[in-house]
């Protein structure tokens, strides 16, 4: 049904029904709005304090697997001549996922609310390790010198979706509760997240422009690195870690999804070629309908 939705909004934006006004509007409201409320009342109403304690130890998979992923990624650009100005990009793309507009979602919609915290446990390593090791690669790619950490790239990682999961751990911890109104409010908000990011999933999607991608070695290898290397890393890994079977099957799922749509964005900032950073973010969403099912079926 979900993925029904999502490709009616495909043709309803082949149609002209969405301006960039409206685009920018859902992105705005799962960012900002939805996601928060429904991170802080998702980790209110699962989980209680000794429950959320034991979620800190899968931290480490996803280190693991992600700093590996970049390391090979690396290589890769090296090992089939990636131009320096897109090594950075080409790196970003291999290494990290979309776990918020695509992830979550889409996690939500296979795994539940209780697969949840779990992605956001991804989410956390994903985006600190892009804003700092992948901004910064991607900036010295283009000649532009960038420290590791800086307030920018702090900035950067606390997102509104963050900022709600964090709040929502501390007030477990406390073992504080919301007001009965203010939870309900916020979980109706909250609820707004799937179908408004399947929207924009969509419109994304429909975006996409066959005539401007370049199909040669740097994409299909690309591709290869973010849906089969990655995630096949976690598969690697997790014998050495006792995980519960719900998080380790999220960890495959999130190093399966689509690369980040930020990558783009931040290339266009610095200078980069953020053509070829969009080229590779949009074949990869079109790629997430098929490696997406297959892993699924894969870790069941």
């Amino acid at each position: 049904l979900k993925m029904s939705l999502t490709k009616g909004t495909v043709y309803l934006e082949l149609r002209g029904w969405f301006s960039e006004e409206s685009v920018a509007l859902i992105s705005r409201l799962v960012n900002y709005v939805c996601l928060p409320t429904y991170m802080l009342t998702n980790i209110l109403g699962q989980f209680k304090h000794d429950q959320l304690i034991t979620l800190s130890h899968g931290l480490i998979v996803p280190v693991i697997s992600m700093l590996a992923g970049y390391f090979i990624s690396r290589l890769l650009g090296r090992l089939i001549g990636v131009p320096r100005e897109h090594r950075g990009i080409f790196s970003i793309c291999v290494s990290f996922s979309n776990t918020i507009f695509i992830g979550l979602p889409l996690g939500i919609a296979l795994f539940g609310d209780a697969g949840a915290p779990y992605i956001m446990i991804y989410y956390m390593v994903n985006t600190t390790l892009f804003w700092t090791i992948g901004f910064h690669d991607l900036a010295s790619s283009n000649g532009v010198t960038m420290p590791l950490f800086s307030r920018k790239t702090l900035k950067s990682i606390m997102s509104p979706p963050l900022m709600g999961f964090m709040l929502g751990v501390v007030m477990v911890l406390l073992e504080w509760n919301l007001p009965e109104p203010v939870f309900k409010s916020f979980h109706y908000l909250g609820s707004m997240t799937t179908p408004l990011a399947m929207l924009f999933i969509g419109i994304a999607m429909s975006k996409t422009r066959w005539e401007e991608i370049a199909v040669g070695k740097e994409l299909v290898v690309a591709m290869l690195g973010r849906y089969l290397i990655c995630p096949w890393i976690v598969f690697l890994i997790l014998p050495f870690f006792h995980l519960e079977p719900m998080m380790e099957k999220v960890f495959v799922i999130m190093a399966a999804m689509p690369a980040m749509t930020n990558t783009a964005i931040v290339a266009k900032g610095y200078g980069g070629d953020y053509k070829y950073a969009a080229m590779l973010t949009a074949v990869s969403t079109v790629l997430a309908v098929f490696a997406i099912p297959f892993y699924m079926w894969l870790v069941h």
